[in-house]
């Protein structure tokens, strides 16, 4: 039975603010604004589930939006669905994660329920970049279809069947990933492909890290999976393809889903929950909570005086500085408060960027040196 999205052409393609259509497409033409956006590069530097700056060859943020794009075309091609629309809801599903992966999301999660806000779910921040923070608060401005896709993505929820809900979402309304459903079935794809992209390499990974090895996976998962990230993910493909129906929806097999339950399971106690994984946690709780508390000192402290933040000799407090002036309106308009503007700026960063930002609250790598140049360029572009 053909899958059939029931929301019309104009809806799916519907944007914030109306655009001329062009010889891209609306989908493909989302997908270009995404990878042009700074918040997709800064994605190279964020990690997917294991801090390893120096290993060229450990999955980062960036591969994995890569890996689901590719595999949710892949399985939209399959399913005779759209392509072009699987791959932007792919490209774009995690921008708005924190640095070091769910364990910095745990973290800042933990900072703002401490001050009274709802718990930072990464789904909901990646609307919120591409609707707002994104260009200088003026957003992305990306259809209904892929917006839909991204903040309903949860990957980490994984069911045997689902099917989209068909309706149309006011994301105004939005503040927590639960219970949301896509609206179109390359949503629903995305939001298997998610699982299928990380489920393997996750444990790739792992493996080369000598965290685990290939010999402690289970017995279903080998014989039915396979033992390596390539195997997984084209048995997952063959899989969601032969078996997704209009009746259905989008769907693994019986056959393969207890094997599927088997390695989620699998990986979560031997890879994330790992001694490594949770001395991540211990370090880099200590880490933000020391850029949050600094930043959220300067601007009840300095305000906007330019002078102030210039005394403080490093090139955090001037970038957070032109951030600041530069999203003051924006957020007013938006949110009618600066209260998130601390969380979303820390949310933003790159990892590596994180340790810099360390480094120069605690000893500022330009400490002798004239910062004047600052105060007409940017340290930290986070638009």
């Amino acid at each position: 039975m053909e899958l059939q999205n029931l929301l019309s052409e104009s809806e799916m393609t519907s944007r914030l603010h109306e655009r001329a259509n062009d010889v891209r497409g609306s989908f493909y033409r989302d997908t270009t604004a995404i990878i042009h956006s700074s918040p997709f590069r800064r994605l190279k530097h964020k990690t997917q589930v294991f801090f390893a700056p120096s290993n060229d060859h450990i999955c980062t943020r960036m591969e994995h939006c890569l890996h689901v794009a590719s595999i949710a075309s892949s399985i939209c091609r399959g399913l005779s669905l759209d392509t072009e629309l699987a791959w932007a809801i792919g490209m774009g599903h995690d921008l708005g994660h924190t640095p070091f992966g769910h364990t910095g999301e745990k973290i800042l999660s933990g900072f703002l329920v401490q001050e009274g806000f709802a718990p930072f779910e990464h789904e909901v921040n990646s609307l919120r970049v591409v609707d707002f923070l994104s260009e200088h608060g003026k957003g992305l401005n990306l259809t209904y279809a892929v917006r839909d896709g991204i903040v309903s993505h949860n990957g980490e929820r994984l069911m045997q069947t689902l099917k989209p809900d068909f309706t149309i979402k006011d994301f105004s309304k939005i503040r927590s990933r639960k219970n949301l459903v896509p609206s179109t079935y390359e949503g629903v794809v995305v939001r298997f492909s998610d699982s299928i992209a990380y489920l393997g390499r996750d444990f790739e990974d792992a493996s080369r890290l000598n965290i685990v090895r290939k010999e402690q996976l289970p017995l279903i998962v080998t014989k039915r999976l396979g033992c390596t990230n390539g195997a997984i993910i084209d048995t997952l493909v063959s899989d969601v393809i032969e078996n997704s129906n209009g009746d259905k929806g989008i769907s693994f097999s019986d056959e393969l889903f207890p094997a599927i339950q088997a390695m989620i399971q699998f990986n979560y106690e031997h890879i994330y929950k790992s001694p490594l994984l949770e001395g991540y946690e211990r370090y880099f709780s200590r880490l933000l909570r020391l850029i949050v508390d600094y930043l959220k000192m300067l601007l009840d402290t300095y305000g906007f005086d330019e002078q102030r933040y210039a005394s403080e000799k490093n090139m955090l407090a001037m970038g957070f500085f032109h951030h600041l002036v530069e999203m003051k309106d924006p957020y007013l308009e938006h949110d009618g408060s600066l209260d998130l503007l601390v969380y979303d700026y820390v949310a933003g960063m790159s990892d590596n960027f994180c340790l810099d930002c360390a480094n120069e609250i605690l000893k500022p790598e330009h400490l002798n040196d004239s910062i004047e140049h600052s105060l007409t360029g940017k340290w930290f572009d986070a638009r």
